[in-house]
């Protein structure tokens, strides 16, 4: 569950007529800052962007579906057929959680997300980098 802060923000960005993925911009903020304070690790930064992107599709941002072949698409294209809201499994989650817990925190340093912005930064033309 994403923090009242960021749902706060994220609306304020929607109101202010901002991209969907300037209000998710929010979300993935948020996402980075739980790893940086110690609540969980991440195995890379484009992990920490991808749960970040989650919660935001999750809290009602208009974002396209994550790409295909992808263990969160999976998870959302999964969720989206589902006629009734069934509760998910609390061993599944417990052990989503425990795992991410293992996992180091330094695909959200700095270092890493400069890294990562400029590796996708890369494949776009001068105009869509500005």
């Amino acid at each position: 569950m994403p923090d009242k802060e960021t749902l706060r923000r994220a609306r304020e960005d929607a109101r202010k007529g901002r991209s969907p993925s300037t209000q998710a911009g929010e979300f993935v903020r948020e996402e980075i800052h739980h790893v940086r304070e110690g609540k969980h690790g991440v195995r890379s930064s484009k992990q920490a962007i991808a749960i970040g992107l989650s919660k935001a599709r999750k809290a009602g941002v208009k974002l396209p579906p994550a790409p295909a072949g992808t263990p969160s698409a999976e998870k959302e294209r999964a969720r989206g057929s589902r006629r009734t809201s069934s509760k998910s499994s609390a061993r599944r989650s417990q052990a989503a959680s425990r795992a991410l817990k293992r996992e180091g925190r330094s695909g959200a340093s700095h270092r890493a997300l400069s890294r990562q912005a400029r590796s996708r930064s890369g494949g776009r033309r001068k105009s869509r980098r500005s």
